[in-house]
This record gives structure tokens, C-alpha cells and sequence, in this order.
């Protein structure tokens, strides 16, 4: 039992040891320059879709040129969130991947979340798209 405590008091006393080290570690600077800071935050800045760059609408919901979910709150709107996640998984049946195997691990389990039971054909695109991608 004393040798449980002892071994409980050194996890936490690293724990606190780590805590510390993070909040001490410095500052990593923005990775812009103010000019580019006030260029954002002008009223004439526009804003783009993330997969085409094409200029998007003031308020809108989804590109009109390729159809991604570019509204500003559509992960957090429960009826909007579907087609993000729907874009999310699109991109791993039919995109160019990168075959690193976090991002293979992460579709896996994220394909679990939203849709289990048909996970196992979205696996099949996926893997099909994975070999296309390597080639």
C-alpha cells in the first residue's frame, strides 16, 4: 500500500511537473504580420471557399462553385454539421489523401461515429482511394 501512495504522489508530482513546464514554455509569435492582421479585418476583405479559393457571398452557407460547407457556424449547426461531415467523408472515398496513419486512423474512427453501420463500405472506398493514392 505505501508502495501504491509512493508511486501515486511521484505520477502526480510529474503531472504538476508537466503542468508547470507548459505554461512556462514561450510564446509562439502569430504566423502573420500586422499588415496582413489589418488586410483581414478590413470591411473590402472577402471571403473564400477553402477548397476552390473562389470569393464567396457575404453569409453564405455553401460554395456555389463546388458545393463545400463554407458558412461560418456549419460545425456548429446540428442540421448544417451533417453536410460537413458528409464533405469530410466524401474527401476520403474520392480525394487525393495523404497516406499518413493517424489521418488513415482518424476516417476509420470517424466513419464509426457517423454512420456505423455502413462504415464497413466506407472503408472499401476509403482503401480503394488510399491504393489510388499512393500510385
Amino acid at each position: 500500500m505505501v508502495a501504491g501512495l509512493g508511486l501515486g504522489f511521484l505520477l502526480l508530482a510529474g503531472l504538476w511537473q508537466f503542468i508547470l513546464w507548459i505554461r512556462e514554455s514561450p510564446l509562439k509569435p502569430d504566423p502573420w504580420d500586422a499588415e496582413v492582421e489589418s488586410k483581414l479585418e478590413e470591411p473590402e476583405a472577402v471571403e473564400i471557399c477553402h477548397r476552390c479559393f473562389n470569393q464567396q457571398p457575404p453569409n453564405a452557407w455553401f460554395c456555389e462553385h463546388c458545393g463545400s460547407a463554407v458558412g461560418p457556424y456549419n460545425n456548429m449547426m446540428p442540421y448544417l454539421q451533417v453536410f460537413s461531415q458528409g464533405e469530410v467523408l466524401r474527401n476520403g472515398a474520392a480525394d487525393k489523401l495523404r497516406t499518413r496513419p493517424l489521418i488513415i486512423f482518424g476516417y476509420l474512427l470517424f466513419s464509426l461515429k457517423v454512420c456505423a453501420f455502413v462504415a464497413p463500405i466506407f472503408w472499401f472506398f476509403l482503401f480503394k482511394n488510399l491504393r489510388r493514392s499512393r500510385e
